[in-house]
């Protein structure tokens, strides 16, 4: 039998030094049909993508990306498509959470989190969309959060950030469907990462114990879906919002 040789893409996924980042490009270099290049994005704080690049070599590389700047956009992607000749999927993961009420809220806080969650994913969008739209194929996924559908007290920036988010993907989707390109939200819930760490034992087991399935989620676990959506095979998808919580809506 003659073995067919997987199909060449590139990925770009923002928030590259974050413990999901890796998680997302893991399951992308363990695609058995398709031969990913990953691109990691990332601003300052680097060691976690570099210890991965450095294992994947050939494979992942990383490049400077502030994703709330449109010229450092501009720069990142034309380096990417003249290394590798196109950019397919963008995952847009870099973001962050400054919670607080509403009444104690700055207004550095609401800016930086709607910026960095929200204006960083518009930034990303827009400069893929010409490339995609003329190689007619592409795959958007934006990482959104169950808080964009269960908003909690204490996150009025960080729950409208992602479910504007939401709204934003939805209405590209259609923009692009023609094209060829597809564009799905994922709504991660409780997935245990070093963000979590700070949360206490006693803490931790009330939280868990809100899940249906009664353990906080996986990074691989929403990875799989993401690499399920940044695939040639997903290309009925597109405008989907698919929550990864364990049964919590």
């Amino acid at each position: 039998m003659t073995e067919t040789t997987p199909e060449s893409r590139t990925a770009l996924i923002t928030g590259g030094n974050s413990a999901l980042a890796v998680a997302i490009a893991e399951s992308l270099v363990g695609d058995q049909a398709t031969s990913w290049r990953i691109w990691l994005g990332t601003r300052s704080n680097r060691e976690r993508a570099e210890g991965f690049a450095a294992v994947h070599s050939g494979y992942v590389t990383l490049v400077d990306l502030d994703v709330t700047n449109g010229a450092a956009w501009e720069a990142a992607v034309s380096r990417i498509l003249e290394t590798d000749g196109s950019l397919d999927a963008l995952i847009n993961n870099a973001g962050f959470h400054r919670d607080s009420l509403l009444a104690t809220m700055t207004d550095d806080d609401w800016k930086a989190v709607i910026d960095s969650n929200l204006s960083g994913a518009f930034l990303g969008c827009r400069a893929v969309i010409p490339g995609m739209m003329n190689q007619r194929y592409g795959r958007i996924v934006n990482i959104a959060s169950l808080s964009a559908l269960l908003a909690p007290k204490g996150q009025t920036n960080y729950a409208a950030a992602k479910a504007g988010l939401l709204a934003m993907s939805q209405s590209l989707a259609k923009e692009t469907a023609r094209a060829g390109i597809t564009v799905n939200c994922v709504c991660p819930g409780y997935i245990d990462t070093p963000a979590l760490d700070s949360i206490d034992p006693e803490q931790r087991k009330a939280l868990a114990r809100e899940i249906p399935m009664r353990r906080f989620g996986k990074p691989a676990e929403v990875a799989s879906a993401v690499r399920f959506l940044a695939c040639p095979d997903a290309s009925y998808i597109t405008g989907s919002v698919l929550k990864i919580d364990g049964g919590i809506l």
